[in-house]
């Protein structure tokens, strides 16, 4: 039962991150420390999710990376840190090879991998409508 009230959480804390690029900003300028802050917090929140997830996954017993091609061993700690660095690895690039998805893990990497790809395209998408938006406001 917590496993589903966590794993529903940590969805919703992404999603509701992920919803903040179709928000409209108002009058703002081009790119400034706040927007940076505000990609930088995105990024994280997705990253730190897709890790929890893994987590989640491997603390119910449910292999979803493999390490070298073994299971993720160690206490707690270890698998945390084990599944963020995979979170990210999937997040920013294709990955160095040590750990691979498997099962239903392939799937979440998968739709992780694309969330990562489509981010910046939805950021540039986003930075040019405001400046539209601005352009038309200053008519």
């Amino acid at each position: 039962m917590t496993f589903y009230a966590l794993f529903i959480a940590i969805i919703f804390c992404m999603v509701m991150s992920i919803r903040t690029l179709f928000l409209t900003t108002g009058d703002k300028k081009r790119f400034s420390m706040e927007t940076l802050g505000w990609a930088i917090n995105l990024y994280a929140t997705i990253l730190i999710g897709f890790a929890l997830i893994y987590l989640l996954f491997e603390l119910q017993n449910h292999a979803v990376i493999l390490d070298n091609g073994k299971r993720v061993e160690g206490d707690f700690f270890q698998q945390l840190l084990t599944s963020f660095y995979f979170s990210a690895m999937t997040m920013f690039s294709v990955g160095y090879g040590d750990i691979s998805p498997i099962g239903m893990g392939r799937m979440v990497a998968t739709l992780q991998a694309f969330i990562g790809y489509a981010l910046p395209v939805a950021f540039v998408i986003r930075t040019v409508g405001e400046m539209d938006q601005h352009e038309r406001n200053k008519r």
